[in-house]
This record gives structure tokens, C-alpha cells and sequence, in this order.
């Protein structure tokens, strides 16, 4: 199997543009691809921002009109005190399709992002075509760990501790030696990250339980999974796809980042599945 190279694919333009969502928050987004393609929705993990796309959308943008955006917290959107909730990041993206006036779209979530798309798929089925969940669960408990994780970043310092911490459970230990083209730009990511939205974010993990709920989901679900993820298990995986009505399981032998650790085979995956 094919591993990142250690020189990134040129990615497309990322000029991004705003919109602000009903309580307030300004969100940033961008969009490739024709404009007459069926809609992809990109959603990133937490402590990412819509740059961890790059390599996957020239290849996508071929196939999709792709939209991807900054979750709030995030990147260059609007950064909320306070906990954020799974119903308000998914309605996140609703108000994003509707300020583009897209009524449905495939939707593509890793990690935070697969929440993101549980919850869309489970209170708006109506708008969501196909859905690939990667990395992701449908429930990570107990609470008490995320109340710990919240006092801790919000406590520290600076963001050093918090990104070598993420870095570690995202890749492997080959994959993390100094300066490496793959890496270095998640860290500088995880080390501009502010930490209210990180802790936000947390949150709305903290407080999400699909475990059941997911079996009200009926579009074509695509879940993908990290043999050697330490995140979100293969066993989070598999608990989805069997209660997911008619999810196909794919598992890679990658840890959590598996679009960038085995891009060839996640690509191959994720398109065939959508053209399917």
C-alpha cells in the first residue's frame, strides 16, 4: 500500500470566504470544483482548520463541487466562549449549504468532523446524499476525561504540550521526525489553535451520545477506520457500521489521520464509493 510522499500535492486555491451563522458566528469557507458537480462537503477533525483537505481536494474537485469551511473555534472562523454542542456545529453547516443555496450534498467527516455528519444524518437526512465517516465514534466517554482535557488546555501556557500530545495519537511514530513536510504544518496548526475553540470543541464531545440515535440514519454510510488508531477504535467502527442500516466498513492500517497516512487507498475508497 501507497504512503504520503514527503512532497504535498499542490492543493487548489483556498481563498476563503465568510458568511455568519444565526447566533453569530462567522464562519469561513471555500469551494472548488464546477459548479454544476454534485456538492462534496468536507469536515475537519478537531485542532485542524479546512487546510488538512490540501492533498484530497485537486483529486476530488475533478468529481465534486467541493466545499470545506473552518468549524467554528477553528482557523479563520469565529472563535465563542463557551461549550459548543454537536446540534449547533451541524446546524453549522446547514446554514453554510443554505447560504450557498445547496439543498443536498455528499458529506465527508473525519474525527470531529464524523460527528458533524452522524448528527446531519441523523436530523437531516433529507440534505445529505451519501456520508463517509472516517476516524470518528459515535461516543467518547466518560465526561470526566473531557472536563479534565478542557481545564488543562484552557490552564496552559502556550498550545506545545497539547499539539505533541494530538501529533502522537494522529500518526505514527515514523511519520514525527523533525521538520517533516507531512507533519509540520498539522503542529503549526495545532500551536495557532485557539484554545477557547479547542475547548469548546471538547465539549460538544464531551456531551455527544449517537450511540442508539445512529440507527436513524439512512443514507449510504461509508465508515472508515485506522487499524492502529488509539482515538476513535476500530471497535467505534464497528459498533457504527452495525447499527448504521447497510454501512460498508472499510479499515486501513493507519492510526488516526488516515487520509494523509494512506491517501491513495483513502481516496480510492472514498471516490469510488460516491460514484458509486
Amino acid at each position: 500500500m501507497s504512503r504520503m510522499a514527503s512532497n504535498p500535492v499542490n492543493a487548489a486555491d483556498k481563498t476563503r470566504s465568510y458568511f455568519t451563522t444565526g447566533d453569530g458566528v462567522r464562519i469561513a469557507y471555500c469551494t472548488e470544483g464546477p459548479a454544476d458537480s454534485p456538492v462534496l462537503v468536507l469536515s475537519n477533525s478537531i485542532a485542524t482548520d479546512l487546510e488538512m483537505w490540501d492533498r484530497q481536494v485537486p483529486e476530488l474537485a475533478e468529481h465534486f463541487r467541493v466545499v470545506r469551511y473552518d468549524m467554528r473555534g477553528h482557523g479563520e472562523s469565529g472563535v465563542p466562549n463557551g461549550a459548543y454542542s454537536i446540534d449547533r456545529l451541524g446546524r453549522d453547516v446547514l446554514e453554510l449549504l443554505d447560504s450557498l443555496g445547496i439543498h443536498h450534498a455528499h458529506f465527508l467527516g473525519l474525527s470531529l468532523g464524523g460527528f458533524v455528519g452522524q448528527w446531519l444524518g441523523i436530523h437531516a437526512p433529507e440534505r445529505i446524499d451519501r456520508l463517509i465517516l472516517s476516524n470518528t465514534a459515535s461516543y467518547l466517554g466518560p465526561a470526566r476525561q473531557w472536563d479534565e482535557a478542557i481545564a488543562a488546555v484552557l490552564e496552559a501556557k502556550d498550545m506545545q504540550q497539547t499539539a505533541e500530545r494530538f501529533l502522537r495519537n494522529w500518526f505514527p511514530a515514523r511519520m514525527l521526525e523533525p521538520e517533516s513536510a507531512v507533519v509540520e504544518p498539522f503542529r503549526a496548526t495545532l500551536l495557532s489553535t485557539d484554545r477557547q475553540g479547542l475547548a469548546g470543541a471538547y465539549a460538544a464531545v464531551r456531551d455527544t451520545d449517537m450511540r442508539r440515535t445512529i440507527a436513524l440514519i439512512t443514507a449510504p454510510t461509508l465508515i472508515i477506520a485506522g487499524e492502529h488508531d488509539p482515538v476513535t477504535t476500530v471497535s467505534h467502527s464497528e459498533a457504527m457500521a452495525a447499527t448504521i442500516p447497510g454501512a460498508k466498513l472499510t479499515v486501513m492500517p493507519a492510526a488516526h489521520m488516515t487520509h494523509i497516512e494512506f491517501p491513495a487507498e483513502f481516496m480510492k475508497a472514498v471516490i469510488n464509493f460516491l460514484l458509486s
